[in-house]
């Protein structure tokens, strides 16, 4: 068994593999998930290179039956979960006229719905970590533009959860430079934009906070962007 053990959602690119990588350096043995497997496996390869424990599992978390595959085969590797990093985010902008219900499923279910079924599936391990070290941590990537729904329940957690150890967070980033903002980049070029590391050294900070310590929300702007 890891002594120290994490999920990282949307781990292929940008901020999970960021933020998979973090873990790794600091001790921590990573189970990596994302929807293409090609691209995970090439993020995964690039980490096991660096003589890091980690393990792909290739999943569309807009499926239930997929957040409980990923969650049964971290739990079956590792045995245990003291970081859940709820990732894995999709963006489809549009007009409320023009909203297509295929798009607004898609999003709701992976940008709020995985979240609670990954807190569902990973209770019980986390809920062991958290007796152990009185530190487990479950880090939700909200946004600035759209972060709502997931800062509500990240606070409904801490209020269910942060009394028996596990403390919720939700991050809250602009623009970061990463596949995803590839739409705005003609308007915000990249080297102007938040970077994936950034948000990755805060889950590094995190890691280092004391159990009397929770931090419900962390928030990202770019010079000059109000609030």
């Amino acid at each position: 068994m890891a002594e120290r053990a994490a999920i990282v959602t949307g781990a292929s690119s940008g901020i999970g593999l960021a933020t998979a990588r973090v873990l790794a350096e600091e001790g921590y043995a990573v189970t990596m998930s994302a929807r293409r497997p090609e691209k995970l496996d090439g993020a995964v390869a690039g980490l096991a290179a660096d003589g890091f424990d980690v393990q792909a599992v290739a999943a569309n978390v807009a499926d239930e039956a997929a957040v409980v595959k990923v969650v049964d085969a971290h739990r079956d590797r590792y045995g245990r979960l003291d970081v859940l990093v709820n990732n894995a985010g999709v963006g489809i902008g549009a007009l409320v006229g023009e909203i297509q219900s295929k798009h607004l499923d898609m999003q709701l279910a992976i940008n709020l719905r995985s979240i609670v079924l990954f807190y569902r599936e990973s209770l019980a391990m986390l809920q062991a970590a958290a007796a152990e070290h009185h530190n487990a941590i479950v880090v939700n990537t909200s946004s600035i533009s759209g972060k709502h729904g997931v800062v509500g329940w990240t606070e409904a957690m801490n209020k269910e959860l942060s009394g028996e150890g596990i403390k919720s967070i939700a991050l809250c980033p602009a623009f970061v430079d990463t596949p995803m903002t590839d739409f705005v980049k003609e308007q915000v070029p990249a080297e102007e934009m938040i970077q994936a590391q950034d948000i990755a050294e805060a889950v590094r900070y995190l890691l280092k906070v004391s159990p009397a310590c929770v931090i419900p929300e962390m928030m990202f702007v770019r010079p000059g962007d109000a609030l």
